[in-house]
């Protein structure tokens, strides 16, 4: 599994050009789920990404969490983070979670990250989504559940 942290400004997912969420200051997550992917992986990045002290207290130095901060979090589904371009210029997918599989836990994650915080907006899984945000930094982490 793995979670690409953006630290953001504000930001908004549109699908069929009407916004079907968006956020003030906190994190767009985008979220790839890998076809031997489970719920304790997804516990495990869940837990990471909420602990990280990635916001800068009142010396400038980045202590404060997402709870800290009053942050929400734009969880948006990503397929194409488990991309494989070692042949060739056409990525492969075959190491992604199979539809079904992936959006299981997608969903298992949002509900995850509801009972951490209200601030939860999202993407529809396997639409096709217009990402709108402004990374504060930059400021990108990347989680993956083959190294945490």
């Amino acid at each position: 599994m793995r979670f690409i942290i953006q630290r953001v400004n504000h930001a908004s997912v549109t699908i069929d050009g009407k916004v079907n969420g968006s956020i003030q200051k906190g994190y767009v997550v985008l979220i790839g789920v890998g076809e031997n992917d489970t719920t304790s992986d997804a516990d495990r990045l869940v837990k990471k990404m909420l602990g990280l002290r990635i916001f800068a207290d009142e010396n400038g130095k980045t202590n404060l969490s997402l709870k800290d901060v009053d942050g929400a979090l734009l969880l948006i589904s990503q397929f194409t983070l488990y991309a494989d371009c070692k042949k060739g210029n056409r990525p492969s997918f075959v190491h992604a979670g199979s539809p079904e599989h992936a959006n299981q836990l997608y969903e298992y994650i949002i509900e995850k990250c509801r009972c951490e915080t209200e601030k939860v907006s999202v993407g529809i899984f396997g639409a096709d989504m217009k990402v709108s945000l402004e990374n504060d930094g930059p400021f990108t982490i990347i989680l993956d559940s083959d190294v945490i």
